[in-house]
């Protein structure tokens, strides 16, 4: 084994119980906005839950995600062609809004 296989060996070694870690938590983001205080959102469903979610709406191919606040904002292509963007509140996994 040459030296970069011993690091990347060890790198990840030491790197997976932090990535269980993390996926094992509560999913608590802390937002920073300039002015104030932090304050805190939790995120109840995860990005794969919340497509999931739009797509047992539209059926079609999940062309981006964003993640902003207690919002996901799915924009998704129909198979007609049609573009549908998809809100989805982050916490209780509820369809806020389509367009």
């Amino acid at each position: 084994m040459n030296r970069w296989q011993e690091i990347v060996t060890i790198l990840i070694v030491l790197i997976t119980p932090v990535t269980q870690t993390i996926a094992q938590s509560n999913h608590t983001i802390r937002y920073y906005q300039a002015g104030s205080d932090h304050t805190i959102a939790t995120v109840g469903i995860t990005e794969q839950k919340a497509i999931a979610i739009a797509q047992q709406n539209f059926n079609g191919r999940v062309l981006a995600i964003n993640h902003s606040k207690n919002t996901y904002r799915i924009k998704m292509l129909s198979r007609n062609g049609t573009v549908h963007i998809i809100l989805i509140n982050a916490v209780d996994g509820a369809i806020m809004s389509t367009h």
